[in-house]
């Protein structure tokens, strides 16, 4: 293990430590040997915070700890049915209250990236951030027309960090690779790869700008969902300027009822946006947590989500889309055999998997929780036997899906807080069975036939002159058709050893039998019939060791 790393794994346990979170070192096997060094480190002993609440100390510890913990810390924070109380508050703090860094540093950082004043750029920056995440801050402007935008400006130093904490991920994913009996159903050096490449990702603000205008086409002119226009000429890799958006945050749900937006409709509209974004578009927003999500409710009666924040997003292979569709459909009409044989067909579980066995372990799950309101669904028992039924069947993690399952977890954590009476099984098979019915039209058929015909003109123009070539050859005679066969050329050579072995076997008992002949008759001298007899031995051992 690097040097760095376990530097950065002795870090990890001392500010753990130093916040009064003990109980989470003893549980890390790890950790245990190097807690007692930091307990009996003076630093550590003075510097433990004993005053604040557990929830305020785990915040503080996640934000002192960098990025990858803040945005753990975010991920489980919408999932209150799963958190006491006063944790899930302190976390949603992580949501856009991270400790900012100094506005002098984003404007020379914008200055840098422009490569001239930033008041050529703008007619007015305010050096007081709005909000501050873990990746980066956003500070109001307004551009030389007039116009309020946003500025989003990247944290000093983060790609040294991210690739710091990466390391030690990777690291801690080998050791579990090597020695964790579950490794190789749930596959952590795949995760922490697929993760690796999610959060470079989100480093480059560029990319992020051009997530969200892909956002922005998909969603023109919907009643679901607005999303922010990009102002591209002011955009660079640690800087990016997008129109500002007045809304309501999703999580204040005080000022929402105040203006008696329609929270049933809201719910509802959630579930058909991560459906049509997932299905329709496969193209999601994957970093849905409640600092993101807004609410235009200038309308009350037919609230408007907006978004923000587009550093993660998440598509599909066409094949794992299919089958995550058709996995939704067969539990929607509680078909669990079908359930089983996806998960079979699509390589999710072991060929020799028993369907009747699993559809049993499905319906299990699955029933108890059917057409229930989202207020009476305990998720903690669902996931637990959701990790039975995995553990059971050799279930192996998708890491390509990873993004996707937690996307889904932050749009059911949100629809529980806005609408706890929300049928999601009632709200979303509508939108999935339309998604499904026009994959199979006519019209989307003919559409992707139009969208090929370029391709298949292109191919038949090429067809004549091959035809024609092959033609003239068949009648010259000089037409080959080169045969590849795997394995052909040592098949040939095993022939050939085998008849060598026949034919030398063939020449040692010639010769045997000759050598009794000329005994037996008593010729003089005796020595050629011996002589025959020894070669046909000798040539018998050879041939039996080749």
């Amino acid at each position: 293990m690097k040097l760095r790393v376990l530097a950065r794994l002795i870090e990890i346990q001392r500010v753990l430590v130093r916040h009064g979170l003990d109980d989470f070192v003893r549980a890390t096997h790890l950790y245990r040997p190097l807690r007692y060094l930091a307990l009996a480190s003076p630093w550590t002993w003075f510097e433990r915070r004993h005053g604040a609440t557990r929830g305020e100390r785990l915040r503080l510890a996640l934000e002192e700890l960098g990025p990858i913990f803040v945005k753990f810390g975010q991920a489980v924070s919408t999932r209150r049915d799963l958190l006491p109380r006063d944790i899930a508050d302190e976390l949603a703090k992580l949501q856009d209250r991270v400790p900012p860094f100094p506005g002098a540093e984003a404007r020379a950082a914008v200055e840098r990236a422009y490569g001239r004043p930033i008041g050529e750029a703008f007619a007015s920056f305010d050096e007081t951030p709005l909000a501050a995440a873990s990746i980066a801050q956003v500070h109001v402007a307004h551009l030389t027309d007039g116009r309020e935008v946003i500025v989003k400006v990247l944290r000093p130093g983060m790609h040294e960090v991210i690739e710091r904490d990466l390391e030690v991920l990777e690291a801690l994913a080998a050791l579990a690779q090597r020695y964790w009996a579950e490794a190789p159903r749930l596959r952590p050096r795949e995760i922490v790869d697929e993760y690796r490449k999610t959060i470079i990702d989100e480093l480059d603000l560029m990319r992020e700008a051009a997530n969200a205008a892909q956002l922005r086409r998909n969603f023109e002119g919907s009643s679901l969902l607005y999303v922010p226009e990009v102002h591209w000429d002011l955009c660079r890799v640690d800087v990016m300027v997008m129109e500002r958006i007045r809304g309501i945050q999703i999580s204040d749900m005080a000022q929402l009822l105040a203006r008696g937006t329609d929270l049933r409709k809201l719910a509802v509209n959630g579930v058909e946006i991560f459906f049509t974004q997932v299905f329709r578009h496969n193209f999601f927003h994957a970093d849905m947590h409640p600092g993101n999500i807004f609410v235009l409710a200038d309308d009350p009666a037919n609230p408007r989500y907006a978004a923000i924040d587009f550093g993660i997003v998440g598509t599909l292979d066409p094949r794992d889309q299919h089958y995550l569709a058709e996995n939704f459909l067969a539990v929607f009409d509680r078909n669990y055999r079908r359930v089983a044989e996806l998960h079979v067909e699509s390589g999710w579980v072991p060929r020799d998997t028993r369907i009747d066995e699993m559809e049993s372990a499905v319906r299990t799950v699955c029933e108890p929780i059917f057409r229930k309101p989202l207020k009476d669904i305990s998720f903690g028992t669902v996931l637990l036997r959701l990790f039975e039924i995995s553990r059971r069947f050799d279930m192996r993690i998708q890491p390509q899906l990873i993004l996707l399952q937690k996307t889904l977890l932050n749009i059911e954590g949100l629809g529980r807080e806005l609408y706890p009476d929300l049928d999601v099984f009632a709200t979303a098979s509508p939108v999935l069975r339309q998604w499904m019915h026009e994959r199979v039209s006519p019209r989307r058929i003919a559409g992707e036939m139009r969208s090929h015909l370029p391709d298949l003109v292109a191919m038949l123009r090429t067809l004549p002159p091959i035809v024609q070539g092959a033609v003239q050859r068949a009648r010259d005679g000089t037409l080959r058709l080169p045969v590849h066969t795997e394995g052909l050329e040592d098949l040939r050579e095993e022939v050939r050893s085998s008849q060598r072995r026949r034919d030398a076997m063939l020449l040692a008992a010639a010769a045997l039998l000759g050598g009794i002949v000329w005994l037996a008759v008593d010729r003089d001298p005796a020595w050629p019939g011996w002589l025959l007899i020894a070669a046909s031995l000798i040539a018998a051992i050879v041939t039996r060791r080749r």
